[in-house]
């Protein structure tokens, strides 16, 4: 007789659509303890534009993962999958349940289906991508790419820069292709039953008018000088790093660093979060066995709270 897989949890959705509050809800009504799956929360002083659950809230319902590491330190998904994974089994330990909380895809992918390890972050090389990239463009890197790894390419946009130069990085440092490290190695044993739970709007321009209200709460709570604070602080740090690749950040270095008006960066800003949103969402619609709730209800909560209970009988 088979044994029964313990379970674990997984929430996820694109940015804005109200996550926390329902992760915050579902660990006061289960026993469930949160990991942050959040590939911009892991930086330490950076809270406002990664929209950082606050004090009160960590207060409430503590979450794993968050500021672990400073912002011009680069943190994988191999990395990722290994800390989830210590941090499951302790809580198994506390006899709680796990409660994987957040938009980042690739560390659900990671964990789920296992991810050999490539290679680290190497930043001239990276350096050397963004400088071709001023000269000629995503779209021709795109297309230098789907000719090294074209089933990479084929999940991406060619105006994607960050995701191409980092597919191109991994070409250039190991000579594979970076669809070969994804290849499953733990699908077969992974050892917990997951129950996915998937925060999907059924009318985007909600989605859209929510977004555009966080931006501009971000930028009048002081993203802008959060900014300058940290460029100020860690004097190491680098416009190509991923910490200050995030939406928000990036956006805020080019205005700091161009002569353009505070709007222009706030729509830019709107715009690159709609789009982060957009590629989250894609990436939902292709997962196996994701439960889709929309997540602009009211009494989403209540919904979501009498599924988990059928699950947890």
């Amino acid at each position: 007789m088979a044994s029964i897989k313990p379970a674990i949890f997984f929430l996820l959705g694109p940015t804005a659509s109200g996550k926390t509050k329902l992760a915050v809800e579902l660990s006061q009504e289960f026993p469930f303890e949160i990991i942050s799956v959040d590939s911009a929360q892991i930086y330490q002083d950076m809270d406002i534009g990664v929209a950082k659950p606050s004090k009160a809230i960590l207060n409430i319902a503590p979450h794993h993962l968050i500021s672990i590491i400073p912002p011009h330190e680069t943190y994988s998904v191999a990395q990722f999958t290994k800390d989830a994974l210590e941090l499951i089994d302790d809580i198994f330990l506390r006899g709680r349940i796990p409660l994987l909380v957040g938009g980042t895809m690739m560390y659900f992918n990671g964990l789920e289906k296992g991810i050999s390890q490539m290679p680290t972050t190497d930043y001239k090389l990276r350096k050397e991508i963004e400088i071709e990239a001023s000269k000629i463009g995503w779209p021709k890197l795109y297309e230098k790419l789907k000719t090294i790894d074209p089933v990479t390419a084929k999940k991406l946009n060619p105006n994607d820069g960050q995701r191409i130069s980092r597919a191109l990085e991994v070409f250039y440092a190991s000579g594979k292709p970076l669809s070969s490290f994804h290849k499953s190695k733990m699908q077969q044993d992974f050892p917990f039953t997951i129950h996915k739970l998937g925060l999907m709007p059924t009318e985007r321009q909600i989605l859209h008018d929510r977004i555009q209200l966080r931006v501009h709460q971000m930028i009048e709570e002081g993203l802008f000088k959060e900014v300058r604070h940290l460029l100020h602080k860690y004097p190491q740090l680098k416009n190509y790093m991923p910490s200050m690749r995030s939406v928000g950040y990036r956006q805020t270095v080019e205005y700091f660093e161009e002569d353009i008006e505070e709007k222009v960066c706030i729509d830019r800003i709107i715009f690159a979060t709609r789009q982060l949103a957009k590629r989250q969402m894609t990436w939902m619609r292709s997962m196996e066995n994701l439960k889709i709730f929309d997540g602009m209800k009211d009494n989403i909560h209540e919904e979501v709270i009498l599924y988990v209970k059928t699950l947890l009988l």
